[in-house]
């Protein structure tokens, strides 16, 4: 699952990509409002952090502009303020929900999954393809022959996207722009280590699905006849 995490304090920005990417999400950082817009119009996210005290254009300009667009990602604000009407103007501009600072991390992550959770109307906690089992919680795939294997961040990250998508060719840009976001330092071959990866573990617990590739284009993930 991807973020996008809009906020001014460098440090603060920078414990809480710590703390979203320990929870399995890809987080894309920015620290003005501008660039947060720029990145939003430009990219597909599943969840959005705004400040609302940005320089360059602030939290609730970048949400309404957003609305307007048609753009109905879900959008969590964050604010020093915590008058009512403050937090009125933002629910009214179109956000999801609404974090007052100081607070606590696992309050936020509860409220990023909330409203992610909202986003699809049920988000179920596993996934099945073939004989495969997908577990969202425990980042493990298992087999009535062949057990489990647990899985890496960006192994479960690739996996999921695969099955959520099964028969349907993805790019690699598109796994590398979802999953290592846009100023991720890995070579676009990363990828197809990390397909490599997953197709080991796939053999381990004797599944019956594959990972197709089309040299130069993407990958297809389909059940084996």
């Amino acid at each position: 699952m991807r973020l996008l995490l809009a906020e001014d304090e460098k440090e603060l920005s920078n414990a809480l990509v710590a703390v979203f990417k320990h929870n399995n999400y890809s987080v894309d950082a920015v620290y003005d409002g501008l660039d947060a817009y720029d990145y939003i119009i430009g990219a597909e996210y599943d969840g959005i952090i705004l400040d609302i005290m940005m320089p360059g254009m602030d939290g609730i300009t970048v949400l309404k502009r957003i609305r307007d667009k048609g753009i109905q990602t879900p959008v969590l604000l964050l604010t020093a303020k915590s008058q009512v009407e403050d937090r009125i103007t933002g629910l009214d501009s179109g956000a999801d929900d609404y974090l007052t600072k100081p607070f606590a991390m696992g309050e936020l992550l509860a409220r990023i999954r909330a409203m992610t959770r909202r986003k699809t109307e049920f988000a179920p906690n596993s996934l099945k393809v073939g004989n495969v089992t997908l577990d969202r919680e425990r980042f493990v795939i298992s087999t009535p022959e062949g057990g489990e294997q647990k899985l890496g961040n960006k192994e479960f990250q690739v996996l999921e996207m695969l099955m959520l998508n099964r028969n349907v060719l993805i790019s690699t840009e598109r796994l590398m722009e979802k999953i290592w976001g846009f100023d991720a330092e890995a070579e676009i071959s990363v990828v197809w280590v990390y397909i490599s990866y997953i197709r080991k573990k796939l053999t381990a617990v004797k599944a019956d699905i594959e990972i197709k590739a089309s040299r130069g284009v993407g990958y297809t993930l389909e059940v084996r006849e």
